[in-house]
């Protein structure tokens, strides 16, 4: 791992990072398409970039991974409070898997969280996202039924909490 960099994506990263969000989601059947409805969210890490913090990882000058951080009561914002940030969009490409990467990440987002004065981090996964939610168990994060939401009939997105 300490060939990765976790940084700010530059602009001409942009497209990249939505590339791999979208490869990383249709790789684990969490979209159906690479194209329209969430994929298009997915894709669109311009829009991350200029309205919320869009992290990369970074390895030989190629992004592997990417992730987004919103403040609260923003159009990114899901879950999020006052006094917390939320990230969202965790992705690593599927060729650069079990080296790691999404854990960086997450500790990126969490020493953001901290360098902002969150108390707390958090997020929310769809319910299918199984091996994302053994990774933030193991970063500290808890659940948060409460603040559980269905962006879809029938799909729950479960809520998970890092008190800082």
């Amino acid at each position: 791992m300490n060939d990765i960099t976790i940084r700010p994506a530059h602009p001409d990263e942009w497209a990249a990072a939505g590339e791999i969000t979208v490869a990383a989601y249709l790789a684990d059947n969490h979209i159906d398409s690479h194209t329209g409805g969430y994929a298009d969210q997915l894709a669109n890490a311009t829009a991350r970039a200029k309205e919320a913090e869009l992290l990369v990882a970074i390895t030989a000058d190629e992004v592997v991974g990417t992730v987004t951080i919103v403040h609260p009561n923003t159009q990114w914002s899901e879950v999020s409070r006052e006094g917390e940030l939320e990230f969202r969009m965790l992705a690593v490409a599927p060729k650069a898997r079990g080296r790691g990467i999404g854990e960086l990440l997450v500790q990126a987002a969490i020493s953001r969280a901290q360098e902002q004065g969150a108390h707390h981090l958090v997020l929310s996964s769809s319910e299918h996202m199984e091996t994302a939610h053994r990774l933030y168990t193991r970063q500290g994060f808890t659940r948060l039924p409460d603040r559980d939401w269905h962006p879809l009939p029938g799909l729950t997105a479960k809520a998970f909490i890092l008190k800082l």
